[in-house]
């Protein structure tokens, strides 16, 4: 469906309170993934995508976090990675876009082609991999993620006495802009490094907002407004924003570092100018060691499994956990694995402000872990599921 400004609605209350309490019943984020060195690519790819498509950002992040949840779970090829991200990136676009909006067929063939991925999808391998994942998230998709929040924080994100740079400010509508500029930035920086799921998607959303403020240096920092509708004080979110802000030096850090290298080799340029050719193309255009296809080179070569073999193996999984004796992880010979052993979940030791009238409970930051599998076992969903795509 397409994004609607509920934030300015009569109902924004209920739908953030809403929002919240289904917040509390998010799988908890254990990092234990394997692949989890292949993430940042199959981050970059999804945002490709997203942004070629003019997906809205919460379908954006719907995608990465359902990517991130099933490879939290389950242990799988290199290959099976990118069949299960695109999945994941064509039911989050259904579920918070317009269909039509969502990527084509032709174009994830292309992609992966690109990536050096050893595969052809169809129509019915599609079918199959959504189906797969639904069954997986028990069919519930509506989970809140950071993007669900911030237009509802950025509504009240400037206020009339705020300052900047300790001066009044004359161009409020400018300077709103930037705000919710920078808020986006660190909102889509969030989704680059998986620490940042030990944190309430809400919070990340209000840290995002906060550190605009300091960036854009409009004090007060964090504002009473703010802190009743977000239900966070600063104190809440200084561990959050600290990691926003060091990431954003660094990225500073870098542009500064490729401006001076560019003056560098201009500087170069005119000093070699009556050099050759030769020597000044050496110079210039010197060929980087750093090949990131090449470093994947020996897990792409081993792409043999089709998407029925990886639902095959999905159905191992779920068959051996079920069993009243057995390995918890799964048979050796599975091409993917299920992790069922639990582990204690990190959580943020700083504990949220209660939500104000008309909530009734407290946000916080604990949560009760799921079943990470679903309990239907040998249905025949996947042979019966048809359609037109």
């Amino acid at each position: 469906m397409e994004e609607e400004e509920w934030w300015k609605e009569e109902l924004a209350t209920d739908i953030h309170h809403a929002l919240r309490m289904k917040e509390l019943k998010l799988p908890v984020y254990k990092a234990r993934s394997p692949q989890i060195g292949m993430r940042r690519c199959l981050v970059d790819i999804l945002i490709l995508l997203s942004n070629h498509c003019k997906l809205c950002p919460t379908a954006r992040h719907l995608a990465i976090y359902l990517l991130d949840l099933f490879m939290d779970r389950y242990d799988m090829t290199a290959k099976q990675l990118y069949i299960i991200s695109f999945g994941c990136l064509l039911l989050a676009s259904k579920f918070e876009d317009r269909r039509h909006k969502g990527p084509k067929l032709e174009l994830l063939n292309k992609l992966a082609c690109m990536c050096n991925v050893d595969v052809v999808l169809s129509k019915q391998d599609l079918f199959t991999i959504e189906g797969l994942l639904l069954e997986n998230f028990g069919w519930n998709l509506c989970m809140p993620t950071p993007a669900h929040y911030i237009d509802y924080y950025l509504y009240v994100s400037f206020g009339a006495n705020d300052l900047h740079y300790g001066w009044p400010i004359t161009s409020p509508n400018k300077v709103r802009e930037l705000l919710e500029t920078y808020a986006y930035y660190f909102l889509d920086l969030s989704v680059q490094d998986p620490t940042f799921l030990h944190f309430r998607p809400s919070l990340i959303a209000a840290a995002s907002v906060c550190a605009s403020r300091i960036c854009l240096q409009v004090s007060p920092i964090w504002t009473m407004q703010l802190e009743w509708l977000t239900c966070y004080s600063l104190e809440h979110l200084a561990q959050c924003i600290e990691m926003m802000l060091m990431y954003y030096e660094n990225d500073v850090n870098e542009t500064s570092n490729v401006k001076t290298q560019e003056t560098i080799q201009y500087q170069e340029q005119e000093a070699v100018g009556n050099m050759s050719c030769q020597a000044t193309t050496q110079v210039l255009f010197q060929q980087s060691s750093y090949h990131p296809l090449t470093q994947h080179s020996a897990a792409f070569s081993q792409f043999q499994w089709p998407v029925q073999d990886l639902c095959s193996a999905y159905r191992e999984s779920l068959q051996q956990a079920h069993r009243p004796s057995g390995p918890l992880a799964g048979s050796t010979d599975s091409s993917l694995r299920s992790y069922t052993a639990p582990q204690d979940s990190l959580q943020p030791s700083a504990q949220a402000l209660p939500i104000r009238a008309p909530f009734a409970t407290q946000v916080a930051f604990g949560t009760e872990s799921r079943p990470c599998i679903s309990r239907v076992c040998g249905s025949s969903y996947f042979s019966d599921f048809t359609g037109k795509y």
